[in-house]
């Protein structure tokens, strides 16, 4: 049989893994954020600001990508708190983009692909924590914007709506992760000689 890996083992291989998912959804939300930009702005005063907001996301992934293909990747501190400031720049964006804030802002749906990506990585506990602090900053930038939502009935249903749909991305994630692990784990207790990795004749 091949050797189990310890938890501590599972964990740091699905960092080393996993964390270019999370690089690779970064790139999109700039590409994303980029192309909108360009195709919104208004004034060079909103130009500018959508600038220094996505190249604050693109340094972050600079950093994280290049050590990575340096074989330096992330460990598991320094990712959570890179992940979490890609909420932070996801939030000021709901918040301040160009006249479309608050729960106007369709710019929310930057939270899902991070959010997806960071639950890929992390065991169900870190990702829960981090969709609640999503959840808390997306309520938290809507109330900022405009606190008279809540007396507006319409306005309630849409944002749980939303948060609905964040826990579930987050869910979904999860359990594909969930998935993954047991796979791996059923592979490992496989005699060598019917591993997948194994060659086939021996």
């Amino acid at each position: 049989m091949q050797e189990l890996q310890s938890p501590a083992q599972e964990a740091a291989e699905d960092i080393y893994f996993g964390q270019v998912v999370i690089v690779w959804a970064r790139w999109f939300v700039i590409l994303a954020g980029t192309i909108l930009a360009l195709w919104s702005a208004s004034s060079v005063s909103d130009l500018t600001r959508a600038v220094l907001l996505i190249g604050l996301l693109m340094a972050i992934n600079f950093l994280a990508h290049g050590r990575f293909l340096m074989d330096r990747p992330a460990n598991r501190g320094l990712l959570i708190v890179m992940s979490l400031f890609d909420l932070l720049i996801i939030t000021v964006i709901v918040l301040a983009w160009m006249g479309q804030n608050g729960l106007e802002s369709p710019f929310f749906i930057f939270y899902y692909p991070m959010i997806l990506a960071f639950a890929f990585v992390f065991p169900p506990f870190v990702t829960a924590v981090y969709v609640l602090v999503a959840m808390v900053a997306y309520v938290g930038a809507v109330f900022i914007t405009d606190p008279s939502f809540v007396g507006n009935s319409i306005e309630i249903e849409n944002l749980v709506q939303r948060l609905i749909t964040l826990a579930a991305m987050g869910g979904l994630a999860t359990f594909h992760w969930r998935i993954q692990r047991d796979r791996r784990r059923g592979i490992s207790e496989l005699p060598t000689e019917l591993s997948p990795a194994a060659p086939r004749g021996q």
